[in-house]
Order: C-alpha cells, then structure tokens, then sequence
C-alpha cells in the first residue's frame, strides 16, 4: 500500500507538503477512503501474491507538475498513487520532461515500486516531449533485461512518440510489453497517418514475436491507440496482425476508456502462449471521477481553478481526461504443470 505519513499531521513532512492544511488532509483521506470503496464497489481483484498478475494502462494528461490546467495538487498525487498501487505492473503514457510528478508518485508508493521509461519524443515531431513508463511492484514483477524503443526501418515514416518495449517476470511467465501513444492527428476515426502507425507497430511485434531467436513467446501491446470505435479500421489493423483483445474487455458493459466513456483510446492486446500467459474474465475500466473530484465537489476545488477551463475540464488535467484500463492474467501454472509431469513421465492423466 501506499504511504501516507504525509497526511498526519504529527509526521515530519517534505517542504512541498508544508501547504497542506488540516482540511486539506481531512479531504485526501477522504478522497483515499472513496478510492479504494471504488476498487472493491467496481470489482478490482484485490492483489495476490502468485495466482494472477494485475496489468493495467493509463494514459495520464500531461503528466508533469504543471500543465495547462495549472499546477498539480497535492490531492492528485496520492489518488495517483493509490490507483496505480491497485495494480501490479502499470504502462503510463504522457509522461512529460519534467520527472518530479512521477517521481513524488514512487516516493508515495515506497522503496517496493520501480520505474523504468523512455527519453522524451522531440515535439518537431509530434511528440510533445513525452515519455513513455513503466511503473511495477518489484515484489511482484522483475525485469527480464529487455528494453528498446521501437524504431521503424530506414526511409519510414517514423513514430510521432517512439514506442517502448520492456521485458518482465513475474511468476511461471515471462513477458515483452510494448506501451504505445498513437499520433492522433484529425478528429475523425480513420485518420491515415494513425491508422498507419497502429500497422507499423502491430506489425513489427508480430514479426519479432516470430522470430526463432525470440526472448518470449508473450507480448502484448498497450496504451493510447486512439481508436474511436472498435470496428473501427485502427482497431481492425491490431487484430490483422495477430492481436487479441482479452474477451473480458470487450464485453458490451465495459465502456470507453475516455472521461466521457464514449472513445475506445486505449487498448491492451495480446499475442502469447495460452499455456503460460492467460488472460482471466476479470477486467475493466475505472472512472476515478466517480470518487474523487466529483461534480458534488466543484465547489472545494474553485480556488484552484484559474484562467477559462471550467472544473470538468480543470480535473482532467489534474488526474487524467483517460481512464485506467485493467486486466487479470493468470501467472500460477503449478496445477496444469504438475499434470504434465505425471502424463508425460508416469502415463497417468489426472482427472
């Protein structure tokens, strides 16, 4: 879990918490409270030891200190923080130049949580100067020494934010997970250039996935993919390249992964080997607005907001105008390998 000695008053606190006043630290522990009902009310599995392995993506707004929304609060670190330590192994994208927001979430987290990510992605090219990141509990989830950031052969065009590929394990399977933000560039579904895109990068994991010499026989690739529909062309170019979706996510009740819920942005797709990387039925999307800057508290947070936005917009700077998409994978394969074992070596098959 979290640490949240920050929040009582009699604990020494850093000079960036000096702010915090007694009602203010009566409302994080509120909005901490109200998260973590949230995880239990929409049905998050709560975190196991060896069984399965919670994987999720989020896309989170700018993620730096500042913004265009202004300056980030401190509220929004520990929810943060709280939502990521509901998982095991979290793919974050727009992560900005800047590192002290990501780095006031680990120390929230604690010594236990790690991060690896990318250098910036040059705005000239689209990139916004963002990074990619990974941020796992290495009690649960090692790296395996893989990493690279995906480029595409001379003479291509290449990625508006360069994808980033890591190696991880974590009980019986290891993994190659590829984090991606896909250019979005016009507001339609099938813009060429993204569309685009989502074929180079399905295309070049299926092809390493392939290769005899390859680490894993499991990847996945997750993150902003900017798909608005999933019949869309963008969402079909995943699945021509070999891709699953896991069944539990495509479920008619889960919703879009933006604020709004009506854009199907994010992804988590797979190309693995069922027999040591599966996806359970337990999977969704969590709307953290309807715990904590909800509309009911527009109010609390007025003085915060400055310029034109209006709080609904305001709060997607602060948390995220995304939603965290999660999933359950199975990792425990002690039962159907010691099976093996006995049919192979003993000519016995287990009921």
């Amino acid at each position: 879990m979290p640490f949240y000695k920050d929040l009582v008053i009699a604990s020494p606190i850093e000079t960036a918490m000096d702010r915090l006043k007694k009602e203010d630290r009566i409302r994080i522990i509120q909005g901490l409270i109200s998260l973590r009902d949230g995880f239990a009310k929409e049905k998050i599995p709560e975190r196991s030891q060896n069984e399965s392995l919670l994987l999720a993506t989020w896309n989170i707004r700018e993620f730096g200190p500042k913004n265009k929304g202004g300056e980030r609060l401190l509220d929004t670190y520990f929810y943060i923080a709280e939502i990521i330590a509901a998982f095991d192994l979290v793919a974050v994208q727009e992560v900005r130049d800047d590192l002290s927001a990501i780095n006031q979430v680990l120390r929230i987290l604690g010594s236990d949580w790690q991060c690896v990510f990318t250098d910036v992605s040059d705005s000239k090219g689209g990139g916004n100067m963002e990074r990619m990141a990974f941020v796992f509990d290495t009690r649960k989830v090692k790296l395996s020494g893989l990493t690279g950031e995906i480029v595409l052969p001379p003479k291509s065009v290449q990625f508006s934010r360069t994808p980033f590929m890591c190696g991880f394990k974590s009980g019986w399977t290891d993994f190659v997970l590829a984090t991606v933000h896909i250019y979005y560039g016009d507001s339609v579904a099938e813009d060429p250039r993204r569309l685009q895109e989502i074929i180079d990068v399905a295309g070049f994991i299926k092809k390493r996935s392939e290769e005899k010499t390859a680490s894993t026989p499991n990847w996945i690739v997750l993150g902003d993919f900017n798909i608005f529909k999933r019949s869309d062309a963008t969402m079909k170019a995943l699945t021509d390249a070999g891709f699953k979706v896991p069944a539990a996510l495509t479920k008619d009740e889960i919703p879009g992964s933006n604020a709004d819920k009506n854009k199907f942005y994010d992804q988590i797709a797979l190309k693995v080997d069922d027999n040591r990387f599966r996806s359970k039925d337990r999977a969704g999307i969590f709307d953290f607005f309807q715990y904590v800057f909800k509309e009911s508290e527009s109010e609390i947070y007025k003085p915060f907001i400055s310029g034109t936005l209006n709080y609904k917009n305001w709060k997607t700077f602060q948390m995220s105008d995304h939603l965290p998409m999660w999933v359950e994978i199975k990792i425990d394969f002690s039962t159907e390998y010691l099976k093996q074992k006995l049919l192979e070596n003993f000519g016995v098959a287990s009921a």
